[in-house]
């Protein structure tokens, strides 16, 4: 990895986290109800001075400062994700060209698109090979606590906690949450066979090991 390839790769980052947020949008504005985490989002703006952008962007931070603790690799994307992604999203609710969906058919066919598009801002996103999103590490760090239980299994039970509390905060569940919760992996899984991408096969660098290069002499790993 060279300077220039870090710097390309923040452009990615951010490139990639508008798709991505132009994806969640699309699922918000089906309005079929939430995915768990935005679901959390939502319900902690309707309870405080916060929009859903500033909500997410909070979650997402405190989300960070517990992938710290369980000493997850943390990267520059991790960081990026962490900041704009919220703020993102809220940027194209506040826009909101997208006309209203009418019945439940187009609903879900806008949550699909939404979901596509997630995938490809992810796949953008993930080229930088500079770490996963706050959330995505959390879920890797309680999975090495929960070595007996299947990674799956672990990221239902995470869900199911996020989903609670958003729902009692007043979120909107809906035949959209089932959609957006259970059909994500399916969608980008689809997308990445179309795509031929392999996320497991990117080497991520953490923020020191990234930070490195940047100031040694030669700028290359």
């Amino acid at each position: 990895m060279t300077k220039s390839k870090i710097i390309i790769g923040w452009v990615r980052i951010v490139f990639g986290l508008l798709i991505f947020a132009l994806g969640v949008h699309l699922t918000i504005r089906a309005d079929l109800g939430l995915a768990p985490w935005d679901c959390l989002g939502m319900g902690i703006s309707y309870h405080t001075p916060l929009n859903y952008g500033l909500s997410m962007t909070v979650i997402a931070v405190l989300v960070l400062i517990i992938d710290v603790l369980l000493k997850e690799k943390i990267g520059y994307g991790t960081v990026i994700d962490a900041l704009l992604t919220g703020n993102f999203v809220q940027l194209f609710n506040y826009l909101d060209h997208f006309p209203k969906t009418k019945g439940i058919a187009a609903g879900i066919m806008i949550i699909i698109a939404g979901l596509a598009l997630m995938a490809i801002g992810m796949y953008f996103y993930m080229k930088s090979e500079q770490c996963c999103g706050p959330r995505d590490a959390l879920l890797v760090g309680l999975g090495k606590r929960l070595n007996k239980l299947p990674i799956g299994a672990v990221q239902i039970l995470l869900w199911a906690v996020v989903l609670l509390a958003g729902w009692l905060l007043g979120g909107p569940v809906g035949i959209g949450t089932i959609i957006t919760t259970f059909g994500a992996g399916i969608v980008m899984q689809i997308v990445y066979s179309i795509i031929r991408f392999e996320p497991r096969a990117l080497e991520h660098k953490s923020i020191i090991e990234t930070t490195k290069i940047l100031i040694s002499k030669t700028g290359r790993e």
